[in-house]
This record gives structure tokens, C-alpha cells and sequence, in this order.
């Protein structure tokens, strides 16, 4: 938040009587808070880079205890708030706290793309670099991104999934840059905030892409086999498969099979090892494990993208219980098996 005369938040007009205040004075009363508190204050004099000082004297006067420090335009930013929070918890208490405050403002610049289409995405986003198209995702949430990633051309999303699955610590600056450079060109209204340490990797693209449909992953990892095999081998150690209900708490097994119809329970379960299929009849009331029966004698030969796209269909519906924190996911290779 650069010059500003806006209403401020009360984690605002402490920031802004901090920023006011000599550091050693200021460093004091910053031992007051607790550690939670301070990571709020610290993420507000990031972002108040400089403050009107009508802004900044109304806010001193609600501090009666305070001196008014009249005509001054207090200076904010990262060095401000890594300074302050030094000289009053100590290096590395105060490390701690901006690690925290950066992984909390993280992906916060891209927060204006958070209602806009998958397809109006792909459209922001023709032209540009794999890189930059990954910088992006990677701030998405996954659920977000996934559909985008899918829309994107065969070469192209295996280019950008590697990005993603290699990329490192994105420096502030460029992220800001083609933050903003996206929000001239999709004209949005939303001001991007400043954003810190953005850190890819392997995880951020395995949930993606557990987010997929059956086609998008195969042909991603296909891809990967061929671009970055390392990688592709990594991603696929920690992707969420359907075999992976036998690492269940049983618990968490019930809750997923309690939204999953007996039709595709009964594709899902065509030629799996015979651990998951216990694990799903000891886990189903003897009604609906009567019902799942009728249903897999009913099954003659079936093709095995049916039986992909229902195991497909399950592992989602698991990974949407974990996003609710319903379940506690673990992840595993797939065990192979005959369809």
C-alpha cells in the first residue's frame, strides 16, 4: 500500500505508530505482542510502504500515550519489518517470524486471477514462456490450475509441468512484474498485493495434477518420461492413487466410500490387488456391501479407461475430503494389476 489516505485496520495504525517511533523505542513495545501478533504487524508495515502523513498522524493521536511525530512519511517495506522484528525477539526468532509472514503473503499477487475461467486463463496466458505460465499456476489454487493446465497444448503442459516441478524460490520483483503485466492485460480491478518467497516444486505439481482427468495425467507423465524422467519417476512416487485406501485409517476409508455409488465402486474395484478390495468390503455397512456385490457379478468384461475413470472419480472425491480436512491423505505408488 503505497500514499495512502484510506481507512486503516487496527494492525494498520500499529503499524503505522511503529513505523513512527525510533527503532530501539519501537523494538520494545514489539516484545509486547505475542509471535502471531508481531507476524501480522510485520506483513502490514511490508505492504505500507509509505503513508500519508495526515494518515499517519491520525492514527498517533488514537495513542495518547504516544508523541505525535507531526509532518513525517514513515518508510515501510521488507528491511523495516526484518529490522524491527531483530532488535526486538533476536535473529533468529525474528527469521522465524518473516518466514512465516512470507509464506503467509505468498501467492497473493495473483489473487485477482482467482474468478476468472479456466479458458479465459489459457487465453491470459497464450504466448508467454512455460516459466512464467508455471510461476502463475503455482500461485493458483490447485484446483484452479489443474483445468488450466489441462487446456494448455500437449508439448506446452509437459513444458510447464516441469517448470513447476523444478522451480525453486521466485524472487519478489519478478513476480510482481508479471503479476501486474497480467492485470493490465486482463484489465482487472483488484490490486495485487506485494508478495514474498514463492517456492515450486514437485508437491505443487503432483496436486495438480491429481486434480486432472484420466487423459491430461496419463499424457503429462508421458511427457515427463520423455523431457525430465527424474522428475516424472518423483511425481509419480507421490501421486494419490486409488490403491492407497489400504494406507487409510479406516475411519477416512469409510468417509470416502460413504459418497461413492456401488456402480462405480464396483468398476473401480475390476482387477485391483486383493488388499484394497478387503479394505472396501470391511469397510461398507453389510446392506451396501450386498448392493456392491450385485453390481461386480453384473460386470462382464469392461475397457480399461471405464475402470481408469472411475478410480479416477474416487481419488478425487478423496482429495476433495482432504481439502475439507475430512481425511488425512497418504500417498503411495500404485500397485500394478490385471484389468
Amino acid at each position: 500500500m503505497n500514499d495512502t489516505s484510506t481507512t486503516l485496520s487496527g494492525t494498520q495504525k500499529v503499524a503505522v505508530v511503529l513505523m513512527n517511533m525510533d527503532q530501539v523505542r519501537a523494538a520494545e513495545v514489539m516484545k509486547q505482542f505475542s509471535d502471531a501478533e508481531a507476524e501480522e504487524i510485520a506483513a502490514e508495515i511490508i505492504r505500507l510502504r509509505r503513508v500519508d502523513s495526515a494518515v499517519s498522524e491520525a492514527a498517533i493521536l488514537e495513542f495518547h500515550e504516544l508523541t505525535v511525530k507531526g509532518g513525517r512519511n514513515p518508510r515501510g517495506g521488507r528491511e523495516t519489518a526484518s529490522l524491527l522484528l531483530e532488535a526486538s525477539f533476536g535473529t533468529e526468532r525474528a527469521a522465524g517470524v518473516m518466514n512465516r509472514v512470507a509464506s503467509s503473503m505468498a501467492g497473493k499477487a495473483f489473487e485477482f486471477l482467482d474468478s476468472a475461467e479456466p479458458s479465459q486463463l489459457i487465453t491470459l496466458l497464450d504466448g508467454e514462456l512455460p516459466q512464467t505460465i508455471a510461476l502463475v499456476l503455482a500461485h493458483l489454487r490447485r484446483e484452479h490450475a489443474s483445468p488450466v493446465l489441462a487446456g494448455l497444448d500437449a508439448t506446452l503442459r509437459t513444458d510447464v509441468a516441469q517448470a513447476i516441478g523444478t522451480m525453486g524460490t521466485a524472487a519478489p520483483e519478478a513476480v510482481r512484474v508479471v503479476a501486474e503485466t497480467l492485470k493490465i492485460r486482463a484489465s482487472a480491478v483488484v490490486t495485487a498485493r506485494d508478495t514474498e518467497d514463492v517456492v515450486g516444486g514437485v508437491q505443487p505439481l503432483v496436486e495438480i495434477i491429481n486434480r486432472s482427468d484420466v487423459s491430461t495425467e496419463k499424457a503429462l507423465l508421458d511427457g515427463l518420461d520423455e523431457l525430465d524422467p527424474q522428475l516424472a519417476e518423483e511425481v509419480r512416487s507421490r501421486m494419490l492413487t486409488f490403491a492407497d485406501l489400504v494406507k487409510f485409517e479406516r475411519k477416512d476409508v469409510q468417509q470416502v466410500l460413504r459418497g461413492i455409488d456401488a456402480s462405480v465402486l464396483a468398476l473401480a474395484m475390476k482387477g485391483s490387488p486383493e488388499p484394497v478390495i478387503e479394505v472396501i468390503r470391511a469397510n461398507i455397512s453389510e446392506r451396501n456391501r450386498d448392493i456392491l456385490e450385485d453390481e461386480i457379478q453384473a460386470l462382464g468384461p469392461v475397457r480399461l479407461i471405464q475402470v481408469e475413470e472411475a478410480r479416477a472419480e474416487i481419488v478425487r472425491a478423496i482429495r476433495d475430503l482432504e481439502a475439507q480436512g475430512t481425511i488425512t491423505v497418504q500417498r503411495g505408488d500404485e500397485d500394478e494389476y490385471v484389468a
